[in-house]
């Protein structure tokens, strides 16, 4: 086994933050878990003390750059130099784009967006002198394809690709020992969808087909250990969509236009004036602890093939490769 390592994840109050540090903590890494939400960070933390790793929560807002800066300043004198920073914190508004108030796309822009670049800059400071770590981008299929009534989720997720390639031209330029790389996930199972911003009547629900926070979790530590590569894509629907769009977009268009805004939606009403935790962190607010799952728990898979194609791409290629000979030896005989 390897030694412990100094792991930092933002967002790891909940969700798929909570399922990646609680990952790292079992194979005994020590993790700062950097989140608005208290409870869940008290209970993340505890739940890596009892795998065995060491946790730090630090309550924080990663669009605020000092305190995610004060964050890391603590990590590294608690814990030692960071080796990884796992950025996922994100927040957003489900609502056609109209009504979504200038001041909650900002808000959305700053901690969806801007947290990661918070969570960079405050990471590669450390690690450049040192010429070592790795930073890992938590995307999303979206990164590459917009889908209604979540614009300004959308937006952010897209700023992200186009940040993250530049800064990785810039590291390769520089010969740099830092490694960043990005993770484009699937619909997930998490509590996003209880708590966040919606003005929509029925209450929302990730695009099917669904998977569990633990299947991105596995792909994010993986990408965490083998950093080379420039991304990874979680889940067949990530990979048929980002094909799809490469493809044709414009029919891709018309398809979301028709079926994007029913399969968002479930039959159960929602209070459209519920504010969300857009300002706010839930968790605080009524002092639960909700955990890496959401209400999908009964539709989300709990495993992908396709993760494991993403991370073996030289073995299916030597594979590939094989079948043709193979067969263009078999016409030959023919």
């Amino acid at each position: 086994m390897s030694d412990p390592r100094v792991v930092v994840v933002t967002g790891a109050s909940g969700g798929v933050g909570r399922a990646v540090a609680r990952r790292f903590g079992a194979r005994g890494d020590r993790v700062a878990l950097v989140a608005r939400g208290e409870k869940g960070l008290e209970a993340a933390a505890e739940e890596i003390t009892g795998a065995g790793g060491r946790a730090l929560p630090l309550p924080a807002d990663v669009a605020d750059y000092d305190a995610v800066d004060a964050a890391a300043a603590k990590a590294e004198s608690e814990l030692g130099p960071i080796d990884i920073w796992v950025n996922v914190a994100f927040s957003s508004v489900f609502a056609p784009f109209d009504q979504i108030k200038p001041s909650e796309f900002r808000r959305v822009t700053e901690v969806s967006y801007l947290g990661y670049v918070h969570g960079t800059h405050a990471a590669l400071t450390r690690m450049k002198p040192r010429d070592r770590g790795t930073i890992v981008q938590v995307g999303s299929a979206l990164a590459y394809r917009g889908i209604p009534l979540q614009t300004a989720y959308c937006g952010a997720k897209h700023a992200i690709q186009g940040f993250n390639e530049a800064l990785r031209c810039e590291l390769l330029h520089e010969h740099s020992g830092v490694r960043t790389t990005m993770v484009q996930l699937p619909a997930v199972n998490t509590p996003q969808f209880t708590w966040l911003r919606s003005r929509l009547s029925r209450h929302a629900q990730p695009v099917p087909p669904i998977y569990q926070p633990e299947v991105a979790a596995r792909a994010i530590v993986y990408a965490s250990d083998h950093p080379g590569r420039r991304e990874y894509w979680v889940g067949a629907s990530t990979a048929g969509t980002l094909l799809a769009n490469a493809v044709a977009p414009a029919v891709l268009d018309r398809y979301l236009a028709r079926t994007g805004f029913q399969s968002q939606q479930t039959d159960q009403p929602h209070d459209p004036h519920d504010p969300g935790n857009l300002w706010r962190a839930e968790d605080d607010e009524d002092g639960h602890d909700f955990g890496a799952h959401g209400e999908f728990d009964a539709k989300s898979k709990d495993r992908s093939v396709q993760v494991w194609a993403s991370q073996h791409h030289g073995l299916l290629g030597v594979a590939g490769a094989a079948a043709l000979t193979l067969a263009a030896v078999g016409l030959r005989k023919r």
